[in-house]
């Protein structure tokens, strides 16, 4: 690959950093919150929403990245619609749309603890995720950390930093959500769900768009 190659390459590799919280419920639904402090789109939330009976569902800020997100895995339905996000401590509030999520986290376990010794440029490596995922499969049954998306396109996650969601209000068009329950079934965004026990993880992804 000459120069040329490698800096084309480089253009088509997109870079989000930020946190993804995934959290099960009692009534079944699942849902996954993307809130990214730094990514090509600036900083935003997004928030993928999978129902007991499989309806999965995109809450994004801007037709931008709804759209970018939309191409990238998989939905029954796209909104787009405000989403906030607001941090205190170790409390998250979490509003979009009809969806009122408020949940706080817990103290890290050996597994964070370990994840949060990984240097960030380490992380931002695909060859670095290549390394974990397998076992990353091993600690956290349906957990990717490489893979193939949408629209041609494939996936790293670098993990950080893991954090135990231990309590939950939330509700969605009027109803109430429930308590917090294990991620089950795993959602099917995409290639892989997030962890089985609901838990907010610091990552990096990186998304390699298909040639044009």
């Amino acid at each position: 690959m000459n120069r040329d190659d490698t800096a084309a390459a480089r253009r088509r590799r997109l870079r989000f950093e930020g946190w993804i919280a995934g959290i099960g419920t009692s009534g079944g639904t699942r849902v996954v919150l993307g809130h990214w402090q730094r990514s090509p789109f600036g900083a935003f939330s997004d928030v993928m929403v999978e129902r007991a009976d499989g309806e999965r569902l995109l809450l994004a800020p801007t037709r931008e990245t709804a759209d970018f997100i939309g191409a990238t895995y998989v939905f029954d339905a796209v909104h787009v619609l405000p989403v906030r996000v607001d941090v205190s401590a170790r409390t998250w509030t979490v509003t979009a749309g009809s969806l009122r999520l408020c949940f706080v986290t817990g103290r890290r376990g050996p597994l964070g603890l370990l994840l949060r010794a990984v240097p960030g440029v380490l992380a931002r490596r695909p060859a670095w995720s290549a390394l974990t995922d397998l076992p990353a499969r091993l600690l956290q049954p349906g957990v990717r950390t490489r893979g193939s998306a949408g629209a041609g396109r494939r996936e790293w996650y670098g993990a950080r930093d893991l954090r135990p969601v231990r309590l939950l209000s939330a509700s969605f068009e009027g109803v109430d959500l429930g308590v917090t329950a294990p991620v089950e079934p795993p959602v099917r965004f995409g290639f892989g769900s997030v962890p089985r026990k609901p838990a907010l993880t610091r990552v990096t992804t990186t998304v390699d768009l298909a040639p044009a």
